[in-house]
């Protein structure tokens, strides 16, 4: 049995400081060091793409254990799918057995903020990037915590045209929602999602648990942001 707690926060509605953040974040670019063992990550796509020519690129951000790539992978099988995760511990828990783990997909251990930007200064672009059910920071003095509070933020729009978002806590989503239209001067599609066939195994949990899941679908497609 499933007992996953909904997320709690003492927030209610959207950050009374997103636009004030989004727009900081626009004006000043972040310049942080990129580190070395992300670099290395970077490389091995680099080496992959060479090596497997992929039709298409599709991102996995916060992937886990991988299971999401894993899924992606099998229902893309033109694609490279690459799983991104800070946690050589999560990635090393994957359940499935490596030897049987799709050709198509590839696990890095790297920090996401890096790592975007990397793509993002080579020009590299993703077919579609999934950032699963991030952890939400519910507290309100933890919204630059939050990917769309986060100074790496304005990398997002440059790696796709196509990003979707899945989260537990409306809250969150709908704050992506709105920064991304900042942004780039993009909607969004926002709705509830069902996971008879689970993506990662957090969705699993909540699906258990009895929680709304939902999803966000952005784009890019009518105002693509300069690279």
């Amino acid at each position: 049995m499933f007992k996953s707690k909904q997320v709690s926060s003492s927030q209610h509605g959207l950050h009374p400081r997103l636009n004030e953040i989004v727009a900081k974040h626009i004006e000043k670019p972040y310049l942080k060091p990129i580190q070395q063992h992300n670099q290395l990550a970077f490389g091995q796509l680099q080496s992959a793409i060479k090596d497997l020519s992929p039709q298409k690129l599709i991102l996995d951000s916060c992937c886990g254990t991988g299971m999401s790539t894993r899924k992606i992978a099998e229902a893309n099988t033109n694609a490279l799918v690459v799983g991104i995760d800070q946690s050589a511990s999560r990635l090393n828990r994957n359940t499935e057995k490596i030897a049987d783990f799709p050709k198509n997909a590839l696990l890095l251990r790297t920090n996401c903020e890096d790592f975007w930007r990397l793509c993002a200064d080579a020009k590299l672009t993703f077919e579609k990037h999934y950032i699963l059910y991030p952890n939400p920071y519910p507290k309100a003095e933890h919204l630059k915590r939050r990917w769309h509070g986060h100074p790496c933020f304005p990398a997002l729009p440059k790696l796709t045209k196509n990003i979707e978002l899945r989260s537990n806590w409306l809250t969150y989503l709908k704050e992506f929602e709105h920064a991304w239209q900042q942004l780039t001067g993009n909607t969004s599609e926002l709705y509830e999602v069902s996971a008879e066939d689970p993506l990662t195994l957090f969705e699993r949990k909540y699906a258990g648990s009895r929680q709304t899941l939902f999803k966000l679908s952005s784009s890019t497609l009518s105002n693509d942001v300069e690279t």
